[in-house]
Formats: C-alpha cells, sequence, structure tokens
C-alpha cells in the first residue's frame, strides 16, 4: 500500500502547468493524454486496495465484537466458580480471560491500524478524483484552443494564396482577386447593415414599449379602461 500511495502522492503533486506548458509546445495532446492514463489507472488501484482495506477493517471489527463477548461470558463464569467455590474452574477461566484480554488488544492495535490506513486511501482517492477532473477539464480547454489555433493557419494560408493571386503579373488572376475581394468586401458590409438594422429595430420595439407604458399608467391615474 506504501508504494502505491507513493505513486499516487507524486500524480498529485505534479505540476499541472508544466504539464499543459509541454503540451502546448509540442502542439499535441499526448502528454496531458498520458498522465490522465496514469491516473485513471492509479485511482482503479486506489478503489481496489480501499475496498481490501476497508474490508480487513470491518472483518476485523466483527471479530473484536465476537472476542469482547467471549471476554464477558467468561468473566461471569469466573465470579460464578468463585460463588460455588471451584477454584481450579476459576483459575482455568482466569486463564483465558487473560487470553481473551490479549486478544482484545491485538484486534485493537490493527483495527487503529488498518482504519488509518483505509482512509488514507479514501483521502488520496479523492485528491487523485480532483486532480483527473481538473485535468480533463484542461485537456478539452486546450484542444479547443489547438483546434483554434489550426483554424486561424489555415485562413491565414489562405489569404497568403489571395494576396498572391492580386500581386500576380497576370491581369486575368489579378482581376479574379479584385472579384474575390469585392464580394468579401459586400459581404462584410451587408452583414453589418443587417445588424445596424436589426438594432435599429431593437430601439423602435424598445421605445415603443416604453411609450405604450407611459401611456397605459396616464390612462390608469385618468380611469380610463
Amino acid at each position: 500500500m506504501a508504494s502505491l500511495l507513493e505513486k499516487v502522492s507524486t500524480l498529485i503533486s505534479a505540476n499541472l502547468h508544466y504539464i499543459v506548458d509541454e503540451a502546448l509546445k509540442s502542439n499535441n495532446l499526448a502528454v496531458i493524454d498520458q498522465y490522465v492514463r496514469q491516473v485513471e489507472n492509479n485511482l482503479c488501484e486506489l478503489e481496489d486496495a480501499a475496498a481490501t482495506v476497508g474490508g480487513e477493517v470491518r472483518g476485523l471489527k466483527r471479530r473484536l465484537d465476537e472476542q469482547e463477548q467471549r471476554y464477558d461470558e467468561i468473566d461471569r463464569a469466573i465470579d460464578a466458580f468463585l460463588g460455588e467455590g471451584n477454584e481450579a474452574a476459576a483459575v482455568a477461566a482466569q486463564s483465558q480471560l487473560n487470553s481473551a484480554q490479549r486478544l482484545i488488544d491485538t484486534y485493537k492495535e490493527q483495527v487503529s491500524r488498518q482504519d488509518t490506513e483505509f482512509k488514507s486511501l479514501l483521502d488520496a482517492k479523492v485528491k487523485l478524483e480532483a486532480r483527473l477532473s481538473t485535468m480533463r477539464q484542461e485537456r478539452e480547454h486546450l484542444q479547443a484552443l489547438l483546434e483554434l489555433a489550426k483554424s486561424k493557419e489555415v485562413s491565414a494560408k489562405a489569404m497568403k494564396s489571395l494576396e498572391d493571386l492580386a500581386g500576380a503579373g497576370d491581369s486575368d488572376i489579378k482581376r479574379i482577386a479584385d472579384g474575390i475581394y469585392q464580394r468579401l468586401d459586400k459581404a462584410s458590409v451587408a452583414t453589418e447593415m443587417r445588424a445596424k438594422n436589426l438594432d435599429e429595430m431593437m430601439d423602435d420595439v424598445l421605445e415603443r414599449s416604453a411609450i405604450d407604458a407611459q401611456l397605459a399608467e396616464r390612462k390608469k391615474k385618468l380611469g380610463i379602461n
């Protein structure tokens, strides 16, 4: 269990900013994916170990309860033997009682030790799950950034090609390029006009709504239905 907790501790203390920076430098998510796989694998091991230790704790507590009940029975038997004057039986029972007490002490020590380890495993599990969630979110964000960067690169390449066309010596090619630029300019202006018209329509609606509200308030004061 100690080696597992050491591996988990290493993953929990890993510098996430460094991992993300390395992925950005290489323009590849492989670094993050490797870290995520390691966390997932260790998380599975943690869950299995926690279940094992938790089961052991439960079994130890059950045996401890049984032994404590046995201790009480022997203790009552000793009193009964002494009351009957059966000294030999009382001596034998006292010996059993002493053994039962030692076993109880052993069980209590084991329960305490195993329970501490169980809690450590659960604590590590919670922290590792939080790390995994954080890194998955970082991966999704980084993937979006990389896709955006690729899209920008494609756009830049297309614009460079268009600029090369515009600067070419052939007059026909230059005319085609100029035509493309004109279409782009026209589309941009049309989009701006539509946005402007929409803004004006919204202003008209909002202004008319305000006027209607004012007139309604005035009619209410005048008692006009």
